[in-house]
């Protein structure tokens, strides 16, 4: 069994140590717990579901609504005094290079924490109801259920009773955010589901993304074993004002698969991934994701998810960094920052603890970080073996890279320390893509 040591990010105002939890239940927390639950309401957000991405530059709508109820009751809840910090006030910084990392000083996510051991070799793990999770939450924490309306319209409900039956779907604030806007989805929460992702969440995490309808909204997902720290299924989001650098990375596409999803393989970038995009519905796009994570989890190799462009494009990232720490095989000097490298690191916002560590940042300093983050060439190759078997993505044609390409790849081997090897599946078309 491999573990790690860190210190576990703080979520909810009422998570605390394990073992100091106890057995209160939640009685006089307000919380989304059999006690609390009888009578309960909540605000309702029901969104209009889709048959194509396109469809929705249809809506009628004079503005934005969720994204303006999103930040509305997220302010609300600053004005409570909710948060552990006020996350405006963290120094932030575009790295000076060509990838445009940004860097944030953020010292109040680990403050007065103990750390913590977490497996990091068990991707799937039983949901443990001893430990921490959202049913646990105060309901002021939770901002808006968020469901497909009944009748094809967006509507709001104030005050909308809770389904304890139908399991709602809620958005609740993240007390140690990361930016502003920095919230939790949370499928299905009276069912604590473990940490795993399955087609009906991960489809309701790109219908969010589409109806906030905001090109700097984006939803993150860890598994464990990728700094996921609590077991109970969510997805993070947050809005963030310039590009990702994984965003602005070319692609060079791969395969078409069903439902006209095109998957492409990340280029230039210290981590390699593939990106999932268009489809003639939004449900092919999910089909197309949510069956490689579900396929990633099963063969048990850790993972993040980036939703990007409002949910019309996916960023499917395996890594390998907590498996290297718990072996060792990480320097003291990366260890010693403290950042523990999930979806928002690995996209190239940079979360920093240490003010010497955000003064001294540079771009040789994150891509020396994310490199030990990213698989191997062949490892890599490997998994998109796999995850096209596991699909049935065929790739019908071989094409061998140009020789630009060529180079481009073996020079972000060289950076990384790896060797490039011929891949395992090669593409039907070879493009290359600049964002």
């Amino acid at each position: 069994m491999l573990r790690i040591k860190r210190v576990p990010t703080i979520v909810s105002n009422y998570q605390k140590d394990d073992g100091e939890d106890g057995g209160v239940g939640g009685c006089g927390r307000n919380c989304l717990r059999e006690c609390c639950l009888p009578g309960a309401k909540l605000p309702l957000y029901a969104f209009r579901k889709f048959d194509s991405v396109e469809s929705s530059d249809k809506k009628d709508l004079p503005f934005a609504f969720l994204d303006s109820l999103l930040l509305g009751e997220w302010e609300d809840r600053v004005e409570r005094g909710l948060f552990r910090y006020d996350v405006t006030a963290c120094s932030t910084k575009v790295i000076p290079g060509d990838y445009g990392f940004i860097a944030q000083l953020n010292e109040g996510r680990h403050l007065k924490k103990r750390p913590t051991e977490f497996q990091v070799d068990k991707v799937l793990q039983p949901f443990d109801g001893s430990k921490f999770n959202f049913t646990k939450v105060g309901k002021e924490e939770i901002l808006f259920q968020f469901e497909a309306s009944k009748d094809g319209e967006v509507k709001f409900y104030p005050n909308a009773p809770i389904d304890v039956e139908s399991s709602p779907s809620v958005v609740a604030i993240n007390v140690s955010p990361i930016e502003y806007g920095h919230v939790l989805l949370i499928p299905r929460i009276l069912e604590c589901l473990p940490q795993r992702i399955d087609g009906e969440s991960f489809l309701l995490a790109l219908h969010m993304a589409l109806e906030a309808g905001n090109p700097y909204f984006r939803l993150g997902y860890n598994s464990l074993g990728a700094f996921a720290t609590i077991n109970h299924l969510h997805f993070q989001a947050y809005y963030l004002d310039v590009p990702f650098p994984i965003e602005k990375a070319p692609t060079r596409k791969i395969t078409d698969f069903n439902g006209g999803v095109v998957i492409s393989e990340i280029l230039k970038y210290p981590v390699r991934g593939l990106v999932f995009e268009g489809g003639y519905s939004l449900q092919d796009l999910s089909n197309a994701v949510s069956d490689s994570c579900i396929c990633l989890q099963d063969n048990n190799i850790p993972y993040n998810v980036l939703i990007s462009d409002s949910g019309t494009r996916v960023f499917l990232l395996p890594q390998c960094y907590a498996e290297k720490q718990a072996l060792g095989e990480v320097s003291s000097e990366l260890l010693d920052t403290q950042v523990n490298p999930a979806v928002w690191e690995i996209s190239g916002h940079m979360v920093l603890k240490r003010k010497q560590d955000y003064d001294g940042a540079c771009e040789d300093n994150a891509w020396r970080l994310l490199a030990e983050v990213s698989l191997s060439e062949a490892r890599f190759q490997e998994v998109i073996a796999i995850i096209f078997e596991a699909i049935s993505c065929a790739v019908t044609e071989n094409v061998s890279l140009s020789d630009e390409d060529e180079q481009d790849l073996e020079d972000v081997d060289a950076l990384n320390n790896g060797s490039h090897q011929t891949a395992i599946v090669a593409g039907k078309q070879e493009c290359l893509v600049q964002h």
